[in-house]
């Protein structure tokens, strides 16, 4: 099982800005990691200083977004979707973007309702639950 480090994690997207920006060779998640950075310019500064981020906390509580996490969650959403896993998340991505009529505010949906599985299973101290990921989706597409 693969279970990168916090650092693992953050070096991971370090190198896919370095590669990417300098047009070398990506790897298939490379790509995909590339593309979801791309998309975020306002962590540019940050993918190109990683003495000064390697080890930087952002605090939730202050109200601060850690790109790390939520690039990362762009792309495990591109891993769903590419295996329709959990089973209907890809046709409810595509209503959210028929919907919002953007790509990437439907990630931002999804990523809600990714978020409350995890928070859900780490509060009740279970497995995450497909099923309230793909309620969430339905509320919002006001389905369910």
């Amino acid at each position: 099982m693969f279970n990168p480090s916090v650092q693992d994690v953050r070096n991971f997207f370090f190198d896919v800005y370095r590669k990417g920006t300098n047009q070398e060779n990506l790897t298939p998640l490379e790509k995909i990691a590339f593309s979801v950075v791309y998309e975020h310019p306002e962590y540019n500064n940050i993918l190109s200083d990683r003495e000064k981020y390697l080890e930087f906390n952002w605090s939730p509580e202050a109200g601060e977004t850690n790109p790390f996490l939520h690039l990362s969650m762009h792309v495990s959403i591109h891993e769903q979707l590419s295996i329709n896993q959990p089973f209907g998340v890809k046709e409810l991505y595509h209503d959210l973007c028929e919907k919002y009529q953007d790509r990437h505010q439907a990630e931002h949906e999804v990523m809600d309702c990714l978020a409350e599985m995890i928070w859900q299973a780490q509060y009740s101290n279970q497995q995450p639950n497909p099923e309230v990921y793909l309620g969430c989706l339905r509320k919002k597409l006001g389905k369910e």
